[in-house]
């Protein structure tokens, strides 16, 4: 007994370090109460938060990790329940145009951690019950992040107001963000012992058109042509299908469809903003190519909108697949944050797609996404966010920005080092049109790296750029592997201790498909191509 204690905290010590908790003695490690303290960690009131947690585990007989982290999670919803209640009393507390679109961000991010938690919850009881997957881990991971974050975005839209209302909510916010770094960080210590891998998995890294579970069906939806293919809905300008608009056609899809519906959006301009929520499910959008059906836009900052609702297209329904259109956003340099498109949905995909924009292009706010053969043009933090996101064969050109600014293609938005998000960005091509900086640190622990990637010769020297003066440069992890081309040269680049030159192919494949996005549990099914690893 006394070496399975022993061997219990050599486990959990580096929850306690990451923590800064102080590690308990190994009597007290298998214990409930030692638990509940790593779950009411830093909370406002920790002595109140104990106690209803040891009411509610006393109640429902919690006696394992697994059990605890369920509580936790249960804990924690129940806290965004409260902070759905507040933010809803106070939308009649103003009447500022922006300040109410951000009570309307905040309600619809609120809805989303309640989800994600929801998911995470459900997760956890097939882990108790032994079905203990990379899957299942990757889904937790992915959810749990999410969940983090959202509160941030909420906070975020108030910027440009006077602040009251901010103020008022922001107590009940910053709760469930520490309710929620507290489990991820509990549960990504915790669980870190060998898994075995995914059903349907394979250990081929190369690049790959099908692998050979794809069925017939997926594979037909990605290497059909419109007019051969199984389509559930068609959108024309013209009146030749049943839909004129694409918002209408996502609208008369199924909620929380299970199976694939497809929607083709024939080919010319459609000028609308879409917005597919959370329950328009497993929806694939294919148009005739990008350039030729295009979906236009052109909401900005300065008109009065929060970042989060400028998008001209704007998904968070999962599982959703795009192909062969273009998303873009009119707004010039000038109106500044002018999304193009913003993605909330996990196991997302988006193949031969053009994203266009200046400022704020691709929003990558959350979950896990990939694109490939995408063409993505901006100016500043033009791909941002903080979803764990791929590009792979995809074309990156910057744009003029306006006087006196510095174009930057990523700001990625890791808050928490134990969030499983980042930007990974692999066999691509930078075409900057003037001195161009990978990227620069948004949050305190920004995550992006650059793969096999042609990198022109207006990729500056030093490479990346800083936020404002030493802010992250010590926690983000900024990388680049084997790329190549006149703007990849490293001798100039930077010296931060965040900053790193990948040698070695086992730290590159750490952001590939298959392991930082879970790709290969999920991709095949879209019949998007992709590679699992890297590549020769």
């Amino acid at each position: 007994m006394a070496f399975a204690n022993t061997l219990l905290l050599f486990l959990l010590l580096p929850t306690f370090q990451a923590l800064s908790i102080p590690p308990p003695s190994y009597e007290e490690i298998p214990t409930v109460e030692s638990m509940m303290k790593q779950a009411c960690f830093n909370t406002a009131d920790f002595k109140s938060c104990l106690s209803n947690f040891q009411s509610e585990c006393e109640r429902k007989g919690h006696n394992s990790i697994i059990s605890i982290l369920k509580a936790a999670v249960q804990a924690t919803i129940n806290e965004v329940q409260r902070a759905i209640e507040l933010v809803s009393l106070v939308t009649s507390l103003s009447t500022n145009p922006r300040e109410q679109i951000a009570i309307e961000d905040c309600q619809e991010l609120l809805d989303f951690s309640m989800d994600e938690l929801g998911l995470s919850l459900a997760e956890m009881e097939k882990i108790r019950s032994g079905s203990r997957t990379m899957e299942g881990e990757g889904n937790l991971r992915a959810w749990l992040s999410a969940a983090l974050s959202n509160q941030d975005t909420c906070l975020e839209g108030f910027e440009g107001t006077n602040g009251h209302v901010k103020n008022y909510i922001q107590g009940s916010l910053d709760e469930v963000t520490q309710l929620v770094s507290n489990v991820l960080a509990m549960f990504k210590r915790i669980h870190s012992t060998p898994l075995r891998p995914p059903r349907n998995g394979t250990t081929n890294t190369k690049n790959f058109d099908f692998p050979t579970w794809v069925s017939d069906e997926e594979q037909e939806l990605v290497r059909a042509t419109p007019n051969s293919m199984h389509v559930d809905a068609v959108v024309s300008i013209g009146g030749s299908g049943r839909y004129r608009s694409i918002m209408d056609a996502i609208n008369g899809a199924p909620d929380h469809g299970l199976r694939r519906y497809v929607i083709y959006v024939k080919k010319g301009l459609y000028r609308e903003n879409v917005d597919l929520k959370k329950k328009k499910t497993n929806i694939m959008l294919v148009g005739d190519g990008m350039g030729i059906t295009v979906v236009s836009g052109s909401r900005n900052f300065l008109q009065g909108w929060t970042t989060f609702r400028t998008p001209t297209f704007a998904v968070s329904g999962m599982g959703f697949i795009a192909r062969d259109i273009t998303f873009r956003n009119t707004a010039g340099p000038q109106s500044h944050q002018a999304v193009a498109l913003r993605v909330d949905s996990d196991r997302s995909a988006f193949f031969r797609c053009s994203i266009e924009g200046h400022q704020d292009t691709l929003y990558a706010h959350s979950l896990r996404q990939f694109y490939r053969e995408c063409n993505i043009y901006g100016t500043i933090d033009f791909i941002f966010g903080n979803g764990a996101a791929v590009l792979q064969n995809c074309k990156i050109f910057t744009r003029n920005p306006l006087p006196n600014q510095k174009t930057t293609i990523t700001a990625q938005g890791r808050k928490d080092p134990n969030q499983s998000t980042g930007f990974s960005i692999q066999n691509s091509f930078v075409y900057g049109s003037q001195p161009t900086y990978l990227g620069r640190p948004w949050k305190q622990f920004s995550r992006t790296v650059f793969m096999q990637t042609y990198l022109n010769n207006q990729v500056r020297p030093e490479g990346w750029l800083g936020w404002a003066g030493n802010f992250a440069l010590n926690t983000l992890y900024y990388g680049e592997y084997m790329n190549y081309g006149p703007g990849s040269a490293l001798g100039g680049r930077v010296r931060w201790p965040g900053y790193h030159v990948i040698r070695e192919p086992s730290v590159a494949n750490f952001f590939t498909v298959a392991q930082f996005i879970d790709g290969k549990s999920w991709l095949p099914a879209t019949g998007v191509t992709f590679a699992a690893g890297l590549t020769s």
